[in-house]
């Protein structure tokens, strides 16, 4: 009976030991876990700063780019953008009448007064 008795403690500081380790593993597990947690939560802030960062730093460079081309192609006067509009207004109204001449399916759209007109300014332009 002893024997037993003494195989029983045996078995019960092993059974503590083994139990003891365990806690020291699974503490250890934790505490790599909560580091790795920490660790990505740290990582995804680094990317979620440095996506504000590019994003204003495109802004940056949207605005200067838009400040570069306004003093390269600066916008032209009013005056001229309503004569650039009454003219391609002017253009749309007569291209359907020289589409059909330019085809060769009408004869020229402004009058025959007008054609030697223009007949006379092309030959003149010419020389």
């Amino acid at each position: 009976m002893t024997s037993l008795f003494t195989q029983e403690i045996h078995l019960s500081k092993r059974h503590d030991k083994i139990v003891s380790q365990r806690l020291i593993l699974l503490q250890q597990m934790e505490d790599k876990l909560g580091g790795q947690n920490k660790e990505k939560a740290s990582q995804m802030q680094a990317a979620e700063t440095a996506f504000k960062r590019n994003l204003s730093l495109l802004k940056d460079i949207e605005a200067a780019e838009k400040s570069l081309q306004t003093r390269i192609h600066p916008l032209p006067r009013p005056e001229v953008v309503s004569l650039e509009t009454l003219y391609w207004a002017s253009v749309e109204e007569y291209i359907p009448k020289w589409e059909q001449f330019l085809l060769g399916r009408a004869p020229y759209p402004i009058g025959v007064e007008n054609q030697n007109e223009a007949e006379n300014t092309i030959q003149k332009e010419a020389q």
